[in-house]
């Protein structure tokens, strides 16, 4: 159930980081959006882990997992940036 409910969490996640950074180097569609939002979210949970912040079978939150993938998305919109200025 842990995977699951971190796949949940991150479909959230990509959701609510979409809103609070909109951009024209941000991918545009929906499944994209949530699929960098779930590797946010097992992101913000392996770091939590790692950082002792999270036990080894606990998850990252809702805030953690925001954070995670406006991380994943800041990544993603730096590669995607220099992939199209070539």
């Amino acid at each position: 159930m842990g995977i699951l409910w971190t796949i949940i969490i991150g479909f959230v996640a990509g959701v609510i980081a979409k809103f609070i950074m909109p951009g024209d180097n941000e991918p545009s569609g929906f499944i994209l959006t949530t699929i960098l939002g779930i590797v946010g979210a097992f992101v913000a949970t392996f770091l939590g882990q790692a950082m002792g912040w999270y036990g080894a079978g606990e998850g990252a939150g809702l805030i953690g997992a925001v954070v995670g993938a406006i991380v994943v998305l800041v990544v993603y919109g730096m590669v995607a940036g220099r992939r199209r200025t070539i």
